[in-house]
């Protein structure tokens, strides 16, 4: 099976502080967000909330998809999650279905 990768990215809350991120295990990671499991940024923030996720061909393209998406201002990323989640929806569960 091929290895699958993603960028995605978490929130406070809605407008609230948000993080973005990269891998290969999208549910277990966002598990480890929402639970707290490593101190840290999100653990520190309460950045529980999956709002935001793209599959990417690979780990270099994932990579390179997350520095982009670092560089650009809120807004842009703001929009980028409300363009295909605009209640701001917490994700995770989809990821279990």
């Amino acid at each position: 099976m091929e290895k699958r990768f993603y960028v995605y990215l978490m929130a406070s809350k809605r407008n609230g502080t948000l993080y973005c991120g990269v891998t290969s295990d999208i549910a277990k990671r966002a598990h480890e967000h929402k639970t707290g499991a490593t101190d840290g940024f999100t653990s520190r923030y309460k950045v529980t909330n999956l709002v935001w996720v793209e599959e990417a061909p690979d780990a270099q393209h994932a990579i390179q998809r997350e520095k982009t998406i670092k560089a650009y201002p809120r807004q842009w990323k703001i929009n980028l999650i409300e363009a295909t989640n605009p209640t701001w929806r917490d994700l995770f569960d989809d990821l279990l279905k």
